[in-house]
Order: structure tokens, then sequence, then C-alpha cells
């Protein structure tokens, strides 16, 4: 883990900590199964970043403000959450057009999760397609 990216962490609850790995370990494990190349993990505006060359970034992070639930950022000029909410309807809870909100409470809908992590790391390859090319 990145040294940054590592101190953010430590400071999350155990909880955010367990989901966020659990995220973390999906985006890099999509990655490497779809031969997208190295995954860029670096801290930016102070939350865990996660990039591949030709994708557009995903960022995780945990806030106080908001304890029971860890979110995952896209870039809010994408047609992503657009897409993932056409897609995969209530399966997520969101926020605006750049928030999928996961509760530390619930089991991730890892399958679908994967999906989204899939179309996030190709889009600027993908993203003339309709629904992403799904």
């Amino acid at each position: 883990m990145d040294a940054s990216v590592q101190k953010k962490f430590e400071t999350y609850p155990g909880s955010a900590q367990a989901c966020f790995l659990e995220v973390r370990t999906a985006i890099f494990a999509v990655a490497k199964a779809e031969g997208l190349g190295v995954v860029m993990e670096t801290l930016k505006w102070g939350e865990p970043s996660y990039c591949v060359k030709g994708g557009s970034a995903l960022r995780l992070d945990w806030k106080p403000k908001f304890p029971q639930q860890l979110s995952l950022y896209v870039n809010c000029q994408t047609s992503l959450v657009e897409t993932f909410k056409e897609v995969f309807g209530d399966i997520f809870r969101y926020q605006g057009q750049r928030e999928i909100v996961f509760p530390l409470a619930e089991d991730l809908p890892l399958t679908e999760l994967k999906v989204c992590i899939s179309l996030s790391l190709r889009y600027h390859k993908i993203k003339n397609l309709r629904l992403l090319g799904l």
C-alpha cells in the first residue's frame, strides 16, 4: 500500500478498514484479471485514489461526518454513475453523479461492484459506447 494511503487508512475505524480493504482488493483484482496494467495508488484531495492508464480514477474514503459508510467516488464529468443506476438500479446507494455509498453494516455487492470498477478503469476506451458497452 502506498505510504500516504496507509497513513490515511490507519485513521479509519475497524469496520471502515475492512470495507476499504475489500474494495481496494477488488480494484487490483479487476485490473489484473482484465490486463489493464499497473494500478496507480495515491492520495488525491486527501482520499485514496486508484487509476490505470486510459481509465478514470476511483477514490475511496470514510468520513467521520458519515461514520456508518464508506464511499467510492468517480469523476462527476463521466457517465459512470448514470450507467450504474441504469444497469444496477437500487443495488447501490448513490449520491449525485459521483458517489456510491457502501453502508458498513451490509455486505458489499462484489459481483456488481467489480463491473463498476471495470467500467471506471476502462472508461476512456468505452465512453462512447451505449451503457459503456454493457
